[in-house]
């Protein structure tokens, strides 16, 4: 069944969207830039007359669950509604610029990450090449879908033979003349010049090799986080080396946004309600340290770091000066600070925390191993005694902090010795956050040619044995939390899916509940859900309380019982009262 869109109201689309908060954004965005518009927003895929599948390419699982949604899109767009275009956004497309047209025919238009604002004007000349497209087909010429099979084997074998580009071989544009200048925009009307030059029936691709965009507060957004909460983008791309990681040739070099601008959009989400300001970046240790002038980007290592750090004017913008000018806004809120990069934490960043009663005590460092050999093997820049060094320093500077970390077992070359490293690191450290990935193989990454892949099997042991080790650490975090009152931020009423599982499964965070709930009362009375400050929204543990509160609202509990990742808590007024 084909439904042409109707001249009298305006297009409909429809947007799914994948992978990481910071995926999340730009999805926002494109939200934003849609309705400014005049284009609808729909749920409902099949009143869609476009859909958009943002995509994540990060590693080879959040890649499939793409692949899948484009392909499942497909399939119900032909049985459904074959006029619908199907637009395909995000980390994929980016990764895969020149091959994904001829390996996904389904798709109508490919579009990057610096394309996220001119989102409209592409979904406009996206709807009108399909309906030209379905009005020469007929049923018995349609396309059958694609393999998923075929498809991630091809894009596996392509990474496999793919050369280094020319864009990794060169510095940063940023600081340049060039910087500002690759970016692509595209009008309505260039795209119509452009499709006028080539077949109907292929789709549109408007993806920069090398992404420079960055949001600003005069982009628009449409928030998809509930009210009370909301992520704000402070960067953009990743300088690191990680032998392991594909990002910064997804996303490109990091580029920091004025702090000005976050000010403003902070203060923005402030007035309409939110509770907690979320920073988000690929590194937000690093921000600022790219506006410096004339700036080189190979300052990864935290002496190159310090060093840059230290010859700073007074005046210069760094995580530290963001987070105090934020800390200074009028109002009850709380400012998370996420993905941090140990090899870029200072004194000062520590002394800063300390310092401001709104920075959540909370702090988000991946550390990904802590083995000399395999923090070389993954250019992760930091030793082992560096590492060692920053945790007792950041505890000691700011007491009762939460520190949350992710670790990777399973590298190519990790022995039983490194693992047991690990193993006693984790059991020494007691992290109060912790979550475990089991290596993914990328190909065009360094460690995807290295020698010594392990067994998958041995993998998934290794990633039992690491979560097991912080199970019995994580329960004892629990147990202490019993007979103490906390601010909470109020999420909602917990659903029973919530209260009969605690079992929580992220690629980017790995696995961090582990079993079912098994406290009783869970199971049969009603609950808000709500979190303290060393709970980050959909990666950590969650207060199940037990009585009434305002929603979107911080609320002061009492701690009465736990399982093994949450706490259970009644209202402090309520315990007052029956006192």
């Amino acid at each position: 069944m084909t439904k042409k869109p109707s001249s009298q109201r305006p297009l409909r689309v429809g947007l799914i969207s994948l992978g990481c908060a910071k995926n999340l954004v730009d999805a926002e965005i494109m939200l934003g830039s849609l309705l400014k518009s005049g284009v609808e927003i729909t749920n409902d895929a099949a009143q869609a007359d476009a859909l958009i599948v943002n995509t994540c390419s990060f590693i080879d699982s959040a890649q499939e669950e793409s692949v899948d949604t484009i392909l499942e899109s497909a399939e119900v767009r032909e049985a459904n509604h074959r006029g619908q275009s199907l637009i395909v956004s995000g980390c994929l497309p980016q990764r895969f610029r020149d091959e994904l047209p001829g390996l996904l025919p389904e798709v109508d238009a490919f579009m990057g990450i610096d394309q996220v604002a001119q989102v409209a004007d592409i979904v406009k000349q996206a709807v009108q090449n399909r309906q030209n497209k379905i009005g020469k087909s007929s049923t018995s010429n349609i396309q059958h879908p694609t393999s998923k099979g075929k498809i991630t084997g091809r894009l596996a074998e392509l990474e496999k033979n793919r050369a280094t580009t020319e864009h990794e071989k060169t510095e940063s544009v940023r600081g340049t003349k060039k910087f500002g200048k690759t970016k692509t925009v595209v009008s309505e009307q260039q795209l119509k010049t452009q499709n006028s030059k080539l077949k109907t029936d292929l789709p549109i691709l408007d993806v920069t090799p090398r992404p420079t965009f960055i949001p600003d507060f005069a982009t628009p957004r449409f928030r998809l986080t509930p009210k009370h909460f909301a992520y704000l983008k402070i960067a953009e791309g990743c300088n690191h080396p990680c032998s392991f990681c594909i990002i910064p040739r997804m996303r490109g070099s990091h580029r920091s946004r004025q702090q000005a601008d976050i000010v403003a959009e902070a203060k923005a989400l402030i007035a309409d309600g939110v509770k907690e300001i979320n920073l988000i970046s690929q590194d937000s240790t690093y921000y600022g340290l790219d506006l410096r002038p004339n700036h080189s980007r190979a300052i990864s290592s935290p002496e190159k770091f310090s060093a840059a750090a230290k010859s700073l004017a007074a005046d210069a913008t760094t995580i530290c000066t963001l987070l105090r000018e934020l800390n200074a806004l009028p109002g009850d809120f709380w400012i998370r600070l996420l993905y941090t990069h140990p090899a870029h934490w200072t004194d000062e960043l520590i002394q800063t925390i300390a310092d401001c009663p709104k920075v959540a005590r909370y702090v988000d460092i991946p550390l990904q191993h802590i083995h000399e050999n395999m923090l070389e093997r993954m250019r992760r820049e930091t030793s082992q005694q560096y590492i060692v060094d920053l945790i007792r320093k950041i505890r000691a500077g700011v007491p009762g902090i939460a520190l949350r970390t992710t670790f990777i077992v399973g590298f190519p070359g990790e022995t039983e010795a490194s693992f047991e490293t690990l193993l006693d690191f984790i059991r020494e450290t007691k992290f109060e956050r912790l979550g475990v990935f089991t290596y993914s193989k990328e190909d065009g990454t360094r460690a995807g040619a290295m020698t010594g892949q392990i067994p998958d099997q041995v993998k998934q042991q290794r990633r039992k044995l690491a979560m097991a080790a912080q199970h019995k650490i994580a329960r004892r975090i629990s147990e202490s939390f019993v007979g103490r009152e906390l601010k909470v931020l109020v999420e909602g009423r917990a659903g029973a899916k919530q209260l009969q599982a605690a079992n929580v499964s992220s690629w980017e965070h790995g696995m961090i509940r582990e079993a079912e709930i098994k406290n009783s009362k869970l199971k049969t009375e009603n609950y808000l859900v709500a979190r303290g400050e060393a709970d980050a929204p959909d990666i950590d543990g969650r207060i199940y309380v037990r009585g009434h509160l305002p929603v979107g609202e911080f609320a002061r509990v009492k701690i009465i019982g736990h399982t093994d990742y949450d706490l259970i808590a009644e209202p402090a007024s309520q315990r007052h009262a029956a006192a």
